[in-house]
This record gives C-alpha cells, structure tokens and sequence, in this order.
C-alpha cells in the first residue's frame, strides 16, 4: 500500500472495504485500461463485476437494498477506482448523484420504485443540466417542461448536453424550466426523472439520444446529447413531487458530485505519480538511474505533496457533508485544487517519461489525455474560484 493518500479515523469496515476494491482495481481494471480506453470500448465486464461488489448501491440507505455507506467511503472508493481507470469512475458518479438526488429530494414512491433497482445497478442514472448554448451558466437553460392546464400531465421539449451516460444508463434526472409564477429564474426550474431504454436513437417516446460525442480522453464511457421533443410525463416524475424545486436539487446533487470530482483527480494523480516514480528508478541517462538526478527527484517530490494535499482537501469535504453540515466552499475548494493539482502532477510525470511519455504504449499517455476533463467536468476552475470567493467574503464579512 501507498505511504500516500492514507486516511486516519476509518473503521475497520471502511478499510476492508477499500482494500477489497484497491485489489479489484489492481486485478481487473489496470491490466485492461489501456487497450480499452485505445479502443473507445464500454468496459462492460468491469461493470459488471461491479454490480456483483454492490458498488451501484455504495450510499443507498440498506433499507432499499444498499450498502448504505457514508459520502467518504464512497469518495475513497471512487479514487482507488479513478486511479486504474477514470472513465469507470464516471460510470458510477452520475448513477450515484442521480440516486443521492433521489434519496434527498425524492417522494416516498420515487424512492421505493427506483433505489432498490439502482442499488443493484439494474437501473443505472444520468443526470442533466447543461445545454449547448449554456456551459455553466445553468440559468440559461431553455429546456422546458409546459404544463397541459391542471392536470398532472406535462409535455417537455428541449436539448440537453454532456450527459455522462447518456447511452449506457435507463434513468435521467433532467433540469428544466417551468413556469411557476415566482420572482427568480432559479425557483422556475424543476427536475424530471426520464425513463428510457439503455442505447441510442429514439429511447423512449420524444426521447432520443444521437450517439457518442468523440472526446480526446474519458474514452469508454459514453458522453451524449438528450433531444426532448414533446416527452409526455406527469407530475409523479417530478423530483420530490412539486414543481420549483429543481436548481435548488441539482445544486445538492452538485455539492457531491464535486467530491468525487476531487476524488477523480486524487485517483488520476496517484497513478501518475506511481508511474513516473517506477520509471524513474528503471530508466538510466549518463550512467545513473534518472532517479538520482536532483532535478526528476525534485520532481517527484513536488508531484508526492501534490497528491497527498488534494487527497486531504478531498477527505475534509467529505466527511463535511457526511456531518450534515453546508460544504460547498470545502467541496469547491477540493474539487479545485485536486483538478489543478492533478494536471500538474500528470504532467510532471510525462516530462519523467520523455518520449516514451509520447507513446501510446505507456499509460502516461492515457492519463495525459484523461486529465483535463477534470478542470472542467462539476464546474470549471473559474466556477469554483467564485464559490469559494463568495463564500469567504459571508464569512469574512466586515461588521458596520
């Protein structure tokens, strides 16, 4: 085990359970990334071997058949697993936040019909809020939902992009406008939960989905579009049952989904880290391993601290919102720092590697291409700069 990115105060369940998935990820995912993610393949013998682990289930309460584990166990998890392969981390991070938002936000006959199958990973979540024309300015969204008088039937037409499995998943919470009369952009916006089929083209009536958006890494998983035109639901798949709600939802959901962004990025940066560290004391230069050279040593070091602090700002985030307590300048601060720290330390490692770093016979190379969607992905570096910006200046707030 790794001197670096331990965790103090675990129980011996959380460590067993992180153990159990570290060995998984060593056994059944690092050997494959590589030739997989080359070849823009659904890992779909890794997800299923997942659903076996109760990995789909981590955080649902076990009441509807989950492990009903805390935010921290799920986000060590989702590093151990981003750290073999960070695309099987995105597979499972959409599915919990659909079901986080569920869990929080749902009725109880939302939460009754759709937790006990995502538990098991028979359905599988994505969620949406973005549209083209938009990025991170959510109160841009023109997707809307209308309303047939004062029935319970509504009828949403719209675009949605980026949906991280878009394709693969059946369920999709979806952010939308509705008009409820109130004074703010943010109180007129609602979340749907869309049944579909798992595939592409038309997968429910006046749902379809393109195909796959052709990324330059986060290969395997599959990253789509959503066209809504005239979709037929009702007020029961509203999210919690009333319209208004919704922003204020995704923003939660947002809140955690941001941790396991840090977790990624933690993931992502300690396999970096590993690899040039075992280059570096294989690969020799005037007559000495590279390792001994002051300047890749120094590196190393740089890269060591750079690891061991995102993975601290990640922990104190979780357990944050495991309290109970508002996290979002904790989970914008992790999210930011172990997205910027693990492009660093990413690329430190593949000037280690030289030109073989180049190549696409070493993993490096995967990890290079992987590492910017995490300066992106939950809110860019600028989104969370203004989080955590606003949130000093309230607590920092001079007195008259």
């Amino acid at each position: 085990m790794s001197r670096l990115q331990q965790t103090d105060g675990l129980t011996d369940e959380q460590t067993e359970l992180v153990k159990l998935v570290r060995e998984f990820v060593d056994e059944q995912i690092i050997p494959v990334a590589t030739e997989l993610e080359h070849r823009d393949e659904y890992p779909q013998a890794i997800v299923d071997q997942m659903k076996q682990m109760g990995i789909f289930g981590l955080m649902i309460p076990e009441e509807y058949g989950g492990l009903g584990e805390s935010l921290l166990t799920y986000a060590l998890c989702v590093e151990e697993i981003a750290r073999g392969w960070m695309s099987v981390s995105g597979i499972i991070n959409t599915h919990f936040i659909v079901a986080y938002l569920i869990i929080q936000h749902g009725t109880a006959e939302q939460k009754r019909h759709y937790l006990p199958k995502m538990a098991t990973g028979e359905i599988r979540g994505a969620f949406s809020m973005s549209e083209p024309g938009c990025g991170s300015d959510v109160s841009a969204i023109k997707t809307k939902a209308v309303r047939d008088g004062d029935s319970d039937d509504w009828s949403i037409t719209g675009q949605k992009m980026w949906l991280t499995n878009g394709g693969s998943a059946n369920l999709v919470a979806v952010l939308v406008k509705t008009d409820t009369g109130a004074d703010s952009v943010y109180r007129n916006m609602s979340t749907f939960l869309i049944d579909k089929t798992s595939g592409f083209g038309e997968t429910a009536q006046g749902v379809t989905v393109p195909g796959k958006i052709e990324k330059m890494g986060y290969k395997g998983v599959d990253t789509t579009e959503l066209i809504l035109d005239a979709h037929l639901t009702t007020t029961a798949q509203l999210l919690g049952g009333e319209p208004g709600k919704g922003f204020y939802q995704m923003m939660d959901g947002v809140e955690v989904g941001r941790v396991n962004v840090a977790a990624r990025g933690c993931g992502v940066a300690l396999r970096a880290f590993e690899l040039g560290m075992a280059y570096a004391q294989q690969r020799e230069t005037f007559g000495k391993k590279i390792v001994e050279h002051q300047a890749v040593l120094f590196r190393l070091a740089d890269m060591a601290v750079k690891v061991e602090a995102g993975h601290e700002l990640m922990v104190k985030a979780a357990r944050k919102k495991d309290s109970g307590e508002r996290n979002d300048l904790e989970a914008g601060m992790a999210k930011y720092l172990a997205s910027e720290y693990c492009s660093q330390v990413v690329e430190d490692s593949f000037r280690i590697h030289g030109g073989y770093g180049y190549s696409k016979e070493y993993e490096i190379e995967r990890l290079y291409r992987e590492a910017p969607m995490l300066l992106i992905g939950e809110g860019t570096a600028d989104i969370q700069r203004m989080i955590i910006g606003r949130r000093l200046v309230e607590d920092y707030r001079l007195k008259p």
